[in-house]
């Protein structure tokens, strides 16, 4: 079986979903160039717990879990299945890399999981499952998390860490009078990214310009972190540029897969 590509994936606002901009398109042709893929995983921050937690339906709920959005947003659906059997494999890698880890038989998926993958592979034909972020998770603690599902990979399952690369919501709506700054943070990122200087981007809110502006909470953040420690030494990592929303929203993205895969999807 092919070892599969990880993603990191911002998923910006909710119309993210009914406006694809300029990330939507690249990530329906990347989607559409996966090949023997088993299940797609998902990391998003709008599912915090105590512990980590893995849904295991059969059949996952589409959440709306935000308000004040345009009413088509709320008719939207994902109709993927889920993935029950290989949750318990996936409990097990958790649990056997210390994590407390449960599974969730009725949690669906967040918009953080559902909006990207509407474009990503929107025929909902993949069984997708969702892993939650641990409420005192930290950076060293995000990466650790990827590394424990980095054997998934081998498995045939598209790891996705869905977060977003800068997400000032007090900025979100608002002129402001130095938008450059997000601008700033996201380029430092891609190119300690494209670098994979894993110890910079772990010391990020010391090192990176404006980090505490860009994320005032790290939740976010940690998701790239995640996808970061999924990867392996002979991933070549490819930066996607999603572009800046709302003056200040980045929605760029990045993907790892080993060298010489991302010119053969692209042919």
């Amino acid at each position: 079986m092919r070892q599969q590509p990880v993603l990191f994936i911002s998923h910006g606002s909710p119309m993210f979903a009914i406006e694809p901009g300029r990330l939507g398109p690249q990530l329906q042709r990347f989607g559409a160039a996966l090949s023997d893929v088993r299940a797609i995983l998902v990391v998003s921050p709008h599912w915090q717990t105590a512990g980590v937690r893995v849904t295991a339906a059969a059949r996952l709920e589409t959440i709306h879990d935000f308000g004040g959005f345009p009413a088509p947003l709320y008719q939207l659906s994902y109709p993927a299945a889920g993935a029950p059997d290989l949750a318990q494999t996936v409990a097990a890698l958790l649990a056997e890399a210390g994590f407390a880890v449960g599974l969730d038989a009725r949690r669906g998926l967040d918009h953080g999981a559902w909006v990207p993958l509407r474009h990503l592979r929107p025929q909902a034909d993949l069984p997708v499952l969702q892993v939650s972020l641990p409420q005192d998770l930290d950076a060293a603690g995000a990466l650790r998390l990827g590394r424990a599902l980095a054997p998934l990979r081998e498995q045939g399952v598209l790891v996705i860490g869905s977060g977003s690369l800068t997400h000032n919501l007090y900025e979100f709506r608002q002129p402001i009078r130095d938008p450059e700054y997000a601008q700033a943070f996201a380029d430092w990122v891609r190119e300690a990214v494209a670098r994979n200087d894993v110890a910079a981007l772990l010391d990020y809110r010391r090192q990176a310009p404006q980090a505490a502006r860009a994320h005032p909470s790290e939740e976010h953040f940690l998701p790239l972190l995640v996808a970061l420690g999924a990867s392996a030494a002979g991933d070549a990592p490819q930066w996607i540029d999603g572009g800046m929303t709302y003056g200040v929203l980045s929605m760029d993205s990045f993907a790892w897969q080993p060298a010489g895969a991302a010119d053969r999807q692209a042919a």
